[in-house]
This record gives C-alpha cells, sequence and structure tokens, in this order.
C-alpha cells in the first residue's frame, strides 16, 4: 500500500476517533477495564497492532477510495467472488494454537474467530503479512529477511489453495495433528496432549458437598439471583443452537454452577461474560464441562462492508460468530453455539482444557520462522477452502478455493510483491501509529480514561 504521509497530531486525532468508534460505548460503561487493555497495547508494536483491527480496516478503507474504489472493494485479486467470502478478520500470527476437534483429535490451526465476517480474502493476508513485520522487527530481522518470510508464507498460501482447487487428496494436504505436524506447531500440540480436563477443573474449582462448585475468587464473580435467572434462560436458548450431535447425553447439560466474568484482555474488554459448569459424559466428577457465555463484539471488518444481503443475514454477532467459525474451521467445537442476553447476542463455547497458543517468544531463528511461516500459509489456505459452498451456508454459495486460485492465476507473479510491499509499509505505520497512541495514552488525551 502506499502509505499517505500525515503529521503525528493529525494521525493522532484519526486514532482517536477509530478507537472511539470502536470502543466507545464499552469504553464508557467499563474505564478500569480498558485502562488495562490499552496498557497492554502500549507495551509493544505488535500488541497494539492486535488491539486495533479497527484501525486496520480503516486505513485498507482509505486505500481503497484513494483508488477510487468507493463503497466497491476493487484491487489485485478482487472480484465479486473473491471479494465476498467468509474470513477470519483479525488474522495476525498469534491468532494460531491447538484445539480438541468434534471428532476427538487435537488440531493446530487458526483460532478466535470473534472478528469473523465475509469480505474480500486479500484482506486477510495483508494483516497476517503486517503482523509478520512487525515481528521480523521485533527480533532484529533485516528488510530483506522480513520479505524472504512474507514471500514464504504467500507461496505456501498460493500452493496449497491450488492443491485444494484442483481436487487434491486429503493425505496430500493434511491437517496439522500429532502425526503431521513438526517444530513449534508440533510442541504446541505436545503441550496441548499434556494437558488434562482435570487440570482445568482443579483451577476453577472445588469439591463442596460432594458436588463440583466454582471456586471463590480467580475473576469469578457471585452473581445475584435476578442475574442467575438470566443467564440460565439465555442457556436455555443456547441449547437450541446446537447441532443434533452435540445431544448425545441430554443430562451433560444439567448445570451445576453459574459465575459472572469481567473481560480485561486486549480484545474482551469491558466485554461481559459468564461461565457455567456442568454435567460431563459420565457421573465421575473429573468429566464436567466449563462453558462461557460472552457478549460477541461488533467485527471490525463489517464497519466498512455495506453488502445489505451480509449484513442481514446474521440475527446479531453472537449468531455471527458461530456462523463464521462453523464455516472457517473443519470439525468445529462441539460446544459452539449462540444465545441472547439482555437483547445482545452473545458467544457460547467451552473453556477448553486443551488450547495452546502459538508461542513465539523462542522462535527466533530465521529458518525455524520460515518453517512456521510456511505452515502458517498452508494453515490459512486451508481455513478459507473451508469456507464454502460445503459450509451449509447460502451466504457464499460458491467454492472459495476454485475462485481464489483463478484470481491468483490471472495475475500469478504479483501476489508476492503486493504482500511483500504492504507488509514493509503497514509494519512501519504501525510501529508509528504505537508510539502516537502511547503518547496519547501517557498524556491522558484519551477521553474517558
Amino acid at each position: 500500500m502506499s502509505v499517505p504521509q500525515l503529521n503525528d497530531e493529525h494521525r493522532g486525532e484519526e486514532i482517536l476517533a477509530v478507537l472511539d468508534t470502536a470502543f466507545g460505548e464499552l469504553l464508557a460503561a467499563d474505564p478500569a477495564a480498558f485502562r488495562v487493555k490499552f496498557r497492554k497495547m502500549a507495551a509493544s508494536a505488535f500488541a497494539f497492532y492486535r488491539g486495533t483491527a479497527s484501525l486496520f480496516y480503516h486505513d485498507l478503507d482509505s486505500e481503497n477510495a484513494g483508488r477510487g474504489g468507493g463503497r466497491t472493494y476493487s484491487g489485485p485479486f478482487l472480484d465479486e467472488r473473491t471479494s465476498r467470502v467468509w474470513i477470519h478478520g483479525d488474522l495476525h500470527a498469534e491468532n494460531f494454537g491447538t484445539y480438541m476437534d468434534s471428532n476427538g483429535r487435537l488440531v493446530f490451526n487458526v483460532n478466535d474467530f470473534d472478528e469473523a465476517y465475509v469480505g474480500p480474502f486479500t484482506w486477510d493476508l495483508k494483516r497476517f503479512a503486517a503482523s509478520m513485520a512487525l515481528i521480523g522487527y521485533a527480533k532484529a530481522l533485516s528488510d530483506e529477511q522480513i520479505g524472504e518470510l512474507v514471500t514464504v508464507y504467500a507461496t505456501a498460501y498460493r500452493e496449497r489453495i491450488h492443491a485444494l482447487a484442483t481436487g487434491a487428496k486429503s493425505d496430500e494436504v493434511p491437517p496439522f495433528t500429532l502425526d503431521t505436524a513438526q517444530g513449534p506447531l508440533l510442541d504446541a500440540l505436545r503441550d496441548a496432549r499434556s494437558l488434562t480436563r482435570f487440570g482445568l477443573l482443579d483451577s476453577m474449582t472445588e469439591i463442596r458437598d460432594f458436588e463440583r462448585r466454582f471456586a471463590a475468587g480467580g475473576g469469578a464473580v457471585e452473581l445475584d439471583a435476578a442475574t442467575r435467572y438470566k443467564v440460565l434462560a439465555a442457556f436455555d436458548g443456547y441449547l437450541e443452537t446446537l447441532p443434533d450431535a452435540s445431544l448425545a447425553r441430554p443430562d451433560s447439560y444439567r448445570v451445576k454452577d453459574v459465575v459472572g466474568r469481567r473481560g480485561i484482555g486486549i480484545g474482551s474488554a469491558g466485554l461481559p461474560s459468564y461461565n457455567i459448569l456442568l454435567e460431563g459424559h459420565s457421573d465421575a466428577l473429573e468429566n464436567d464441562v466449563v462453558i462461557y457465555i460472552k457478549q460477541a463484539q461488533t467485527p471490525a471488518v463489517s464497519r466498512h462492508i455495506t453488502d445489505p444481503a451480509v449484513r442481514e443475514y446474521f440475527r446479531h454477532e453472537g449468531h455471527r460468530t458461530v456462523i463464521s467459525q462453523r464455516a472457517l474451521q473443519a470439525h468445529a467445537d462441539p460446544w459452539l453455539g449462540w444465545t441472547e442476553l439482555d437483547g445482545s447476542g452473545q458467544l457460547v463455547a467451552e473453556v477448553s482444557p486443551y488450547a495452546v497458543d502459538l508461542d513465539w517468544g523462542d522462535i527466533d531463528d530465521p529458518e525455524e520462522i520460515a518453517l512456521v511461516v510456511a505452515d502458517l500459509g498452508r494453515a490459512t489456505a486451508t481455513m478459507h477452502a473451508a469456507a464454502d459452498d460445503t459450509s451449509g451456508e447460502s451466504l457464499v454459495p460458491f467454492s472459495t478455493e476454485r475462485a481464489i486460485d483463478a484470481a491468483i492465476a490471472a495475475d500469478e507473479e504479483s501476489l508476492v510483491p503486493l504482500l511483500v510491499d504492504f507488509a514493509h509499509d503497514y509494519g512501519a505505520r504501525a510501529r508509528a501509529d504505537h508510539q502516537t497512541f502511547l503518547d496519547l495514552f501517557r498524556n491522558g488525551r484519551i477521553p474517558g480514561l
């Protein structure tokens, strides 16, 4: 992208306006949570980038308008189909990790679908590429090395999309499992395998009067009777959204306890949430299940997609998050569903005992980074390919991988330079924006804090 030159004051005002649009109401309701969120964002340019998907899409929108695109998203590789596919929406280098799929298999793949929506597939690729520029810069890699890593990612993505589009057999494009993964991805899967449901339960609950209950402290908030009633009513509504395969043992849905929680992370600041303890698949106490209900957020992408067919497809943000995740993630969490609480859409899923995020802290060797990045490119392609005419959703009624493959094939040599140039340009912008944000925050310029 070509980054317009803005003076610090003008850019600062622009950042404040975007943050107010994205977080203004939540910040006003819970400024303490946002002080925590913003201090985490202040820690590094990458943390700032993670917390400002809204700013990223604002800038992409401005770039599109600068090309004369208006409200129609034009640009390389984008046509009527490839500008309207299921996308992750916040595809940065830390949004990958492990999960136990509905077949009981540990898989390493893309995670955290809170920002998922329908839009141009290149937006996912650009967001990931810029995140690699920030990680590479923090690890003191040269611009040339960063460019090589983005090239590796783009090439792996391209090759996997083409393989999927041309009917590759499952054993030729296997998922990342304990049998197929390597390096840090395999390490994450092995770490996940060493975890247990009992370990999770032990960290959140205790046995009282021969029954498991949530333990006090650790962020748990006791609910009054009225709130508890509302949460349980929302839980009943959630059960109706589960696929039939998830209802194998009805008494598995017996509620044992409910507590409130308050989100204070980079992505969940100010969003009310609740944990529910359920009877497991047997009477044994170590099989109990913890699920969470949290208010779903408005995805940053949606503010820049005006297609009424997309907007009207979703009942609310909880429904949007779940439908998007089911489309993008093969064999999604069987506990994944939605409900409503106090008029707001809610996301419901299991607090998984087997979730381990990719840890970039010890991945420093450029050759090892390149191997990881190639696998993440393949994972991205697999995610985009899952979200098509076989997902059961009518919003994207065509083969995503074939549409993307055809679009790239029409301009084969341009994908790598497009992403490399964008990574360098937006990485530099994000580092400058982080410093601007830091100065605004520490000097009391963010309204409401």
